[in-house]
């Protein structure tokens, strides 16, 4: 692997702009295709020269666009790629979890039309699983597909779908039948969110930004060829796709943030060295705060080793199980913990909203410090990710 690894250093010294070093301090940050714009031109010249390699989706079969990379020049990838701080030339929900479900339950017709445009960036996706009734308890979910000659007819509203405002495309779970246990009758289905009857209104979160949005679905009609494995039994697919999402959500969190000494580049660092003491090499004196910074480091890189472990049994035929959220639950500790230690380096400028005289810096830590609330909510709350890996994992029975 280190001869890869030494050409892979040598090609990102030619190809990846020095303007994009060290510009990633949130998880996913990057292009995210479709009806997205480049924010400058040396990141249109990073997706560019990447798509050419099959980079932009360096596992997914070359037949696709991929690159066919193994779990272990995959791992060296991203090892690299973050030891710049470099973004990744493509980021989204159709790379991280439509994708994969498609090369695994798509038929060669679906996996034709789809797959090629996520890799070269030209479709986004959006996520319409929970519901207002039905989030952690997501097969409780009431949007209903009728079949209606050769379309499915679907009503219904989805909420906490992000960037379904700016989406091309929905992967859907439709309730297509009332009969059975409640996880019977779901159905995942692909819509184009240019479909007559749809409908996309933004929520307002307390950090002062959202991607969240509600969608709504008004007599949609939805071609019978759009639905992914067979009608009725969704289900399977969901929760495939749930560890996938779980896994992403935990590995994105994990080694898409910056240390949290590293965020005094926000504009803290002077405050900081009136509040904890900083000595001229950037070396934290407060012992205490020194600890924690330790012992987090610690405990993120358990996670990716774990993450990394199980990403080589992925390789190798597995599916995502139940395990996957193990990394949902650490990855959102780990993100408010870093959050919180910002918030202890930062002092009173952490409180800030707006620049102004007391706060005359960037204040962007406490807004991140506010969505990282977020965190054990979506996806998945962390009681729900708790019981699953209670039952599933160790075996524990139900309510112990």
């Amino acid at each position: 692997m280190e001869p890869f690894r030494a050409e892979l250093r040598a090609w990102l010294a030619e190809n990846a702009p020095k303007s994009l070093h060290h510009t990633v301090s949130t998880p996913f940050q990057g292009y995210w295709g479709g009806k997205s714009e480049f924010r400058t031109e040396d990141e249109r010249a990073w997706f560019d020269v990447c798509l050419a390699r099959g980079w932009t989706a360096p596992t997914w079969p070359r037949e696709y666009g991929g690159a066919a990379m193994s779990s272990e020049h995959h791992r060296i990838w991203r090892e690299e790629l973050v030891a710049l701080g470099m973004p990744l030339p493509l980021v989204g929900l159709g790379l991280t979890m439509l994708g994969p479900v498609l090369l695994t339950f798509g038929t060669p017709e679906q996996k034709a039309e789809h797959i090629p445009g996520i890799v070269r960036g030209e479709v986004r996706w959006c996520q319409g699983y929970s519901e207002p009734g039905a989030g952690s308890d997501l097969a409780s979910l009431r949007t209903r597909a009728v079949l209606d000659g050769d379309s499915w007819v679907v009503n219904g509203q989805k909420v906490w779908t992000s960037h379904a405002e700016r989406a091309d495309w929905i992967f859907c779970l439709t309730r297509t039948s009332e009969d059975g246990p409640k996880q019977q009758g779901i159905t995942f289905m692909l819509i184009d969110m240019r479909t007559p009857g749809i409908q996309a209104r933004t929520i307002e979160l307390i950090s002062g930004a959202s991607p969240f949005c509600e969608v709504f679905f008004t007599d949609v009609r939805v071609p019978l060829d759009h639905v992914v494995g067979k009608v009725g039994e969704g289900w399977k697919i969901a929760k495939a796709l749930l560890g996938h999402e779980r896994e992403m959500v935990g590995e994105s969190i994990a080694a898409g943030g910056a240390r949290p000494d590293e965020l005094m580049s926000y504009g803290l660092r002077k405050h900081a060295e009136e509040t904890i003491g900083v000595d001229s090499s950037g070396r934290i004196l407060d012992p205490l705060i020194e600890d924690e910074i330790v012992r987090f480091e610690r405990d993120e890189t358990c996670l990716r080793l774990t993450i990394r472990r199980h990403n080589d049994k992925l390789r190798v035929g597995s599916t995502p199980g139940p395990e996957s959220s193990i990394f949902k639950v650490a990855g959102t500790e780990l993100n408010q913990w870093r959050w919180d230690i910002a918030e202890r380096i930062a002092g009173l400028d952490g409180l800030g909203w707006k620049a102004g005289p007391y706060s005359p810096r960037d204040v962007a830590v406490s807004r991140h410090w506010l969505r990282s609330r977020g965190n054990s909510i979506e996806g998945g709350s962390s009681e729900i990710q708790r019981d699953i890996l209670a039952r599933h994992v160790l075996g524990l029975p139900k309510g112990a």
